[in-house]
């Protein structure tokens, strides 16, 4: 594996590591800002929306700018937020701090994806994309796990503190490792091509699918915390090894979806779509029971981060004529799914449903995204539609 790769996997790994480990010290952050769980739970709904909104914005206006110097910039913001976020005294500042690094983010992941497919040879393309969304699996593994027990143990804004050193070390390997040219086919094309390549109903679809998805994962994984201490009954310290488990699962997860996106891309998606249907059941049965939850969380984990290479893969492939915009809305399309599933849990928290109830609202979201997939494979299937052979 190239330094370039482990350098873009790393600052994935960072990136990640800030967007999931807040669920781990979320009952913290609560309680040092003196705001209930549901409320807090808001801090993940705005990351999800500077992602959503700000990072194809911001991809946009920097597409002629060179792919490293705009990831190093991408990389500087990202430690400042952090910093914003380890010192802010209220809610309504670790909030805007909080969207700050996740325009950043939405950003990074667009941009990182392609050039990670500009350093390697055509037949290892799944692959370089597999290990930039293999960042965000081993976050859960390494850096929320981590994240969360800093917290526990010195404090919550101990955890942004750590979060911040770790996307500097990645921020300085890039500007080290990264080749000046990386992904410079990208800067060219026109702005209208970029907008054009949207309407395609392969992208349309896939986007769709990400956002039911994510509904389904974010509904439930923004009160895991909370889920595992009332509802399963274990102590706050087991919680980061429960998280470890679900990080595990995760990246098994990513590179199995990997290898079944060189299978049959849309057979794929539609099955993984299917399984994740069975892991929320089992989810929803097993969170009363700690043993049996361990299993499901692993389960759960992996079905969820499976479908993100084979959706990744479809979009690049169908947009492969004009990325920028396409590629970065993809975390677009996830976040905006993230940011949903956050209040449609808070809701349903406040209204009194309980945190056991939470994985039913993702067996009914993700039914209505495989729907959504056959019915976009059977189209394709019927009206092939003319799809752009990827750049050199």
């Amino acid at each position: 594996m190239s330094l370039p790769l482990i350098a873009l996997f790393l600052a994935a790994f960072a990136f990640g590591t800030a967007e999931f480990v807040i669920a781990g010290v979320l009952p913290d952050v609560a309680t040092g800002l003196g705001v209930t769980i549901p409320v807090a739970g808001y801090l993940v709904t705005g990351y999800a929306i500077g992602i959503a909104i700000g990072g194809p914005l911001l991809a946009v206006a920097t597409k002629k700018l060179s792919r490293k110097t705009l990831i190093l910039l991408l990389g500087g913001g990202f430690t400042i937020g952090q910093v914003l976020c380890a010192i802010a005294p209220t809610l309504e500042i670790l909030l805007a701090a909080r969207v700050l690094v996740a325009v950043m983010h939405g950003t990074y992941f667009g941009i990182a994806a392609i050039v990670a497919v500009s350093l390697v040879p055509r037949d290892k393309r799944g692959f370089a994309v597999a290990l930039i969304l293999s960042g965000l699996t081993v976050s859960n593994i390494l850096g929320v796990p981590g994240g969360t027990a800093i917290g526990n143990m010195f404090g919550w804004r101990a955890t942004f503190w750590a979060v911040g050193i770790l996307s500097l070390i990645a921020t300085l390997a890039i500007a080290l490792f990264l080749p000046a040219r990386a992904g410079e086919a990208s800067t060219g094309g026109s702005f209208r091509r970029e907008f054009k390549a949207l309407a395609r109903q392969q992208i349309i679809t896939s986007l769709i699918i990400a956002i039911l998805a994510m509904i389904a994962q974010y509904s439930v994984f923004t009160y895991i915390a909370p889920l595992l201490i009332e509802v399963t009954g274990l102590d706050s310290g087991v919680v980061p090894w429960v998280l470890l488990l679900y990080g595990v699962g995760s990246t098994i997860g990513v590179f199995i979806g990997g290898r079944l996106s060189d299978w049959k891309l849309m057979p794929a998606v539609i099955t993984i779509l299917i399984v994740q249907v069975l892991a929320f059941i089992l989810l929803f049965v097993a969170a009363p029971h700690p043993l049996i939850m361990a299993v499901a969380v692993v389960i759960w984990g992996g079905a969820n981060f499976a479908v993100g290479t084979p959706i990744q893969a479809r979009v690049l492939t169908t947009a492969s004529d004009a990325p920028n915009l396409a590629s970065a809305l993809i975390p677009t399309g996830y976040n905006i799914g993230i940011a949903i599933g956050a209040m449609i849990g808070a809701a349903a928290i406040e209204s009194g449903t309980g945190y056991g109830s939470l994985p039913l609202i993702g067996i009914v979201c993700l039914i209505a995204a495989a729907l959504v997939a056959i019915a976009s494979h059977w189209a394709e299937l019927r009206m092939p539609q003319a799809i752009s052979s990827p750049a050199e």
